[in-house]
């Protein structure tokens, strides 16, 4: 549908993206991946139209609409919530105009069985659905069940949107993009502003009702649920993978296992080919041979290995402090705003060394409820902070705090101790500030990296009580992946609020749920709490439906409506295409297994081979194991199609 073609992007002479080329399909659910800085954001700015490239081009075919949600974006603040969202269907007009030049040429054409004419059939189709679904009602009702499942409250549907904050506005602008229905998405980090239940929902939606997707984000449980592709960009190239994150993992770690044998392998090459130079150059018997190993040096193509891996490195927080066995004791605890009630009643124990999560809706009390164990605002009822707790607190602005007149090297140097600070330099390293980075001062960087610098020097600050307030939203997989490790060593007493499933996966034993103005505990990890909740929810769903009607008599089955003559023709045509990409898939299977074959007969000969003949190889397997996936799922649509 979207084709990149040859795309190189460059920044001041260095070179982000080098002649990268791949095609987004129809029904495809992508994941852009790879380092902060790789290039990812760049990539969906440029399909957007947003941004040119140094080279290379993007083909888009005319009619199909792109729907951009950046990181960053500034909201009008002119209306309502609901006004704000009806904007999204300000193309229906257009889309009637398309839909009725689309009718006259289908009035004309006469090839009823090309597979041209099936296009134009289903883009007539997909109008008349979009128009029926935005039109009148049925586009109020598609606007509230949006904005419902991205978290608001119907009493929020006429509030201002000045009155909200940054992050909720964000929300109404992913709302007004969904309710578009756009052929493409392109989302850079759009759970980064939503709660659990929002992003279970936004997932919902993405798998059963988007066209194509393409997403970056670190969340890896969202990833893994929504895309069944990865797309991963690594010093300026591509690799394409036809698995969603998780699998991705196993294949990319064999890949960069595969460069790093293949790098030891030709480095050897190397140093033998430089001692022969070396010894014999001033030979003259073996002048011929001194100059052609000296010429065969000059054309190796030199193998880079695309990551350093830093996954060994191991964080640790100093030993906690002994505290009090209850480090946090509620009792009867109720916060509100003037008539608005935040929570009321909470009561909860938190032992020493537990580690809990606060989750629920934004807005509902979580960041409230730190903000009272900190002592930062008033609250009625009994907070007992334990003996001997000392608590290390990281907040939303905890990046304001941090003295922007020193260097990220010294501003970690001041608060490390012991042997960590030998490791201070592989510790930034880990956290994105390596090389010349860690001599920057604080005040030039960026909001997100100040949050990954507090984050460090609360990393290493010897405290009892860890109370962590969204500590992931700026943190790629990877570093994500250290902290994780190191809050699970950590022997002291940690409370994280986070919409992170991923991360509080096997990290937290409890969670605490925010809601409907009361605090509720829930035993467990984040994946048993949610179960729970959806089975609650489900047992509610069923009471209210039996109480709102009566039981219904079970239908009798219905016997098999015989199809019109349009739809058996549609059926029919639907059977040829399929029956197509399984053909095409057998011939690529076909194609694939004959160069495999012809690299092994050739491994067999004995003859002296390319170096790269095994990469060759490799690559030729993950092709065959691609087609072979593809031709599996293209049988699986035909026989479904045939079983209608």
């Amino acid at each position: 549908m979207i084709s990149i073609r040859n795309l190189s992007v460059e920044f001041s002479a260095k070179t982000l993206l080098n002649d990268v080329s791949y095609v987004i399909n129809r029904r495809d659910r992508i994941a852009l991946v790879g380092k902060n800085g790789a290039g990812k954001s760049t990539m969906l700015k440029i399909i957007a139209g947003l941004q040119r490239p140094s080279s290379g081009s993007i083909d888009i075919p005319s009619g199909v609409s792109i729907g951009y949600l950046p990181q960053h974006m500034t909201t009008e603040d002119s209306c309502s919530v609901i006004d704000e969202a009806r904007k999204a269907f300000g193309h229906i007009k257009e889309m009637q105009q398309q839909l009725n030049a689309l009718n006259a040429e289908l009035a004309e054409r006469t090839d009823y069985d090309s597979e041209a004419y099936a296009e134009l059939i289903d883009r007539v189709t997909t109008l008349t659905e979009r128009l029926m679904m935005e039109d009148g009602s049925a586009g109020e009702a598609e606007i509230e069940k949006t904005l419902i499942g991205l978290g608001f409250n119907r009493e929020d549907f006429d509030r201002p949107t000045q009155e909200f904050s940054g992050g909720w506005r964000m929300r109404i602008e992913l709302a007004k993009i969904l309710l578009q229905r756009p052929d493409v998405l392109l989302l850079d980090e759009p759970t980064n502003h939503l709660d659990i239940e929002s992003i279970q929902w936004l997932e919902n939606f993405l798998t059963a009702k988007a066209g194509a997707v393409v997403l970056v984000s670190h969340d890896r449980a969202f990833i893994d649920n929504v895309t069944n592709r990865t797309i991963e960009i690594s010093l300026g190239r591509i690799y394409d993978y036809n698995v969603n994150y998780s699998h991705y993992v196993v294949l990319h770690r064999e890949r960069i296992e595969q460069q790093m044998r293949a790098y030891q392998n030709q480095q050897k090459q190397i140093a033998d080919t430089e001692e022969f130079i070396e010894r014999f150059r001033y030979k003259a018997t073996k002048a011929v041979q001194v100059q052609s190993r000296m010429k065969q040096l000059a054309k190796i193509e030199r193998i880079e290995v695309d990551e350093v891996d830093t996954s060994h490195l191991n964080l640790r927080f100093p030993p906690a402090p002994r505290s009090g066995d209850y480090p946090i004791i509620a009792e009867a605890l109720s916060k509100s705003y003037d008539r608005h009630q935040v929570f009321s009643d909470a009561a909860f124990t938190i032992k020493r060394g537990e580690k809990v999560a606060f989750v629920g809706k934004n807005g509902e009390g979580k960041s409230t409820l730190v903000k009272c164990i900190m002592n930062e605002i008033p609250y009625d009822g009994t907070l007992k902070i334990g003996h001997n707790v000392k608590i290390g607190y990281f907040a939303q602005n905890q990046a304001q705090l941090l003295d922007e007149s020193i260097t990220v090297f010294d501003t970690i140097d001041r608060v490390a101790v012991g042997d960590i600070r030998t490791k201070i330099r592989d510790i930034l390293g880990a956290f994105m500030f390596g090389g010349e980075a860690s001599d920057k001062k604080v005040k030039v960087l960026s909001g997100g990296e100040k949050t990954r610098l507090a984050m460090i020097r609360l990393l290493l600050e010897p405290v009892n009580l860890l109370i962590l307030d969204e500590p992931t939203n700026h943190l790629d997989m990877a570093t994500k992946d250290i902290l994780k490790q190191a809050i699970k060593d950590f022997d002291g007493t940690v409370i994280v609020v986070s919409h992170d499933r991923e991360f509080l996966d096997g990290l937290i034993e409890k969670v605490y749920e925010f809601g409907g103005g009361k605090v509720r505990e829930c035993l467990g990890g984040i994946y048993e709490f949610l179960e729970k909740k959806k089975l609650s929810t489900l047992h509610e769903l069923e009471r209210s439906s039996t109480a709102a009607a009566p039981p219904k008599p079970m239908p009798a089955p219905d016997s098999p409506r015989k199809l019109t003559y349009e739809e058996k023709k549609e059926r029919d045509r639907a059977i040829n295409r399929a029956e197509k990409r399984v053909k095409e898939a057998e011939e690529e299977i076909t194609r694939i297994e004959a160069d495999i074959a012809a690299i092994e007969a050739a491994l067999a000969s004995g003859e002296q081979q390319d170096p790269d003949i095994y990469e060759r190889h490799a690559a030729l397997g993950k092709q065959l194991d691609n087609a072979m996936s593809i031709w599996e799922l293209a049988s699986m649509e035909l026989e479904e199609i045939k079983s209608k």
